[in-house]
């Protein structure tokens, strides 16, 4: 990455502004969205004075829906017709608030809609009274965004890393963790492994989903990884959740790649599942640690006794206190029908079944005693023979917390040779101390070890770090 630090340093510093109106917990608030915004400026500013153009010459004619035309002009799923830029902003002070609203009512409606969910209005007007608007939006001119000089990797670790340390500064929530890079890496490779010959397909077009996708990092990296695998290959990326700034921020990042923004959405999966006909090739996942899912406990509770192995929850309920399993059985409901060995029967198509993979911490693997609804739905798993490995990875790899995690690769199409096993590889020695701490993470695990373990997991034999059952 290019000068990774001094972009987050110099965003960070900007934070310094808002001393006084805001308290450090809420500085999240109006930076995330300036870094967006900023981020959409510099991506549509090479053609925003043709997109002007391009508006005035249609307006008033036949074409009623200007957004394909307008769409194909910015090169994204996405454009601004009002009149201003940040550089255009930065030359008028005296409506410096009025001017932000407008340019923000400018952006197209999808785009519009998902800026709204950072709830900035009242920001806006707060920092003009306090007089940090100008100086917030000055600012933020002197750092280009563009992805042409940070590329959307980049513009990922930004996000993560500023979030990492509002959430310090804010003491979010202890189930909250963002999945470092290297762990999302490994995850993927595991996920993505056996179907090399299926990635590899010329045009081949496949779906992965993450029900809880915050700012969007798993789907990024299981892009990237196919996207080089097979530059002529088609990942098309589906997420929910229902934080709204790492939904605006997730959405913002789909619309920069052109990936359909109707496949990011807002709002609780467990609840208001907006994929419900849905089923996936892939998905991935890394839920709340230990975090209770009383507010949503009518809905799933009236689910599972209503609609039993009808619906998502049929194999039990955990303890109150604990989702995460709620999220392997809502994924694991989504998983398309598997055809053995690749050969359908009829109309079946020759390629089905599903893949995925979930971080847990030691709850959902080791918590309840025999008919506890945690064990029934391990065992609802094991006996459907969908349980294919558990990866224990090292301590201390998460930015908030310092807990062992799990990983666990499940699916309804083991290979020959994995079914009726479950592969359980011990990475916890695999990692490398860093040399500066960020928050709790005091580890990683480098490329080296992330090839072991996936060397590991490939070949399916007991041997050293490596027990099958």
């Amino acid at each position: 990455m290019n000068h990774f630090g001094e972009k987050v340093s110099f965003i960070w510093s900007v934070a310094d502004l808002l001393r006084g109106p805001y308290r450090p917990n809420q500085y999240k608030d109006v930076m995330l969205t300036m870094t967006v915004l900023r981020r959409l400026d510099c991506v549509l500013s090479p053609t925003k004075d043709k997109v002007l153009e391009q508006q005035k010459k249609l307006s008033g004619g036949k074409v009623k829906n200007l957004d394909p035309i307008l769409c194909r002009v910015t090169g994204v799923p996405f454009y601004n017709t009002s009149r201003y830029t940040f550089e255009k902003l930065k030359g008028d002070p005296n409506n410096i608030a009025a001017n932000l609203t407008h340019y923000i009512k400018g952006f197209s409606t999808r785009a519009r809609e998902i800026i709204e969910h950072f709830g900035f209005e009242e920001h806006i007007a707060k920092l003009d009274k306090a007089d940090r608007l100008y100086l917030v939006v000055a600012k933020f001119c002197d750092i280009d965004l563009h992805p042409h000089a940070v590329s959307n990797i980049e513009m990922g670790y930004i996000f993560e890393d500023l979030i990492r340390r509002f959430n310090e500064a804010s003491n979010e929530e202890a189930g909250d963790h963002f999945t470092p890079r290297e762990v999302i890496r490994l995850m993927v490779n595991l996920l993505f492994m056996p179907d090399g010959d299926i990635l590899t397909t010329k045009g081949i077009v496949k779906t992965l989903y993450d029900p809880a996708c915050g700012t969007g990092g798993m789907l990024s990296v299981a892009e990237d990884y196919v996207r080089e695998l097979n530059p002529d290959a088609r990942l098309e990326v589906f997420g929910q959740d229902y934080n709204a700034q790492a939904y605006a921020i997730c959405g913002s990042d789909m619309m920069i790649k052109g990936q359909d923004i109707e496949h990011i959405a807002f709002g609780d999966s467990f609840t208001d599942d907006r994929f419900p006909r849905h089923k996936f090739d892939y998905m991935l996942a890394n839920p709340p640690f230990g975090v209770e899912w009383k507010p949503q406990a009518g809905f799933i509770t009236r689910e599972h006794e209503e609609q039993g192995f009808g619906g998502r929850f049929g194999a039990g309920l955990p303890r109150i206190n604990d989702g995460s399993l709620l999220f392997l059985m809502h994924m694991i409901s989504k998983m398309k029908p598997a055809c053995r060995d690749g050969h359908g029967a009829g109309r079946e198509p020759k390629i089905g079944g599903t893949r995925l993979g979930i971080v847990f911490n030691g709850s959902p693997l080791f918590t309840g005693a025999a008919g506890s609804g945690e064990s029934e739905i391990r065992r609802w798993i094991i006996e459907n023979d969908w349980l294919e490995a558990i990866v224990a990875l090292p301590d201390q790899l998460f930015y908030n917390t310092g807990i062992y995690t799990y990983l666990w690769i499940v699916t309804n199409r083991k290979k020959p040779g994995r079914r009726g096993k479950i592969q359980l590889v011990d990475a916890t020695s695999f990692f490398k101390k860093m040399r500066k701490s960020l928050g709790n993470k005091r580890n990683e695990v480098c490329s080296d070890q992330r090839d072991e373990i996936t060397r590991l997991y490939g070949n399916l034999e007991d041997a050293d770090h490596v027990h099958i059952f």
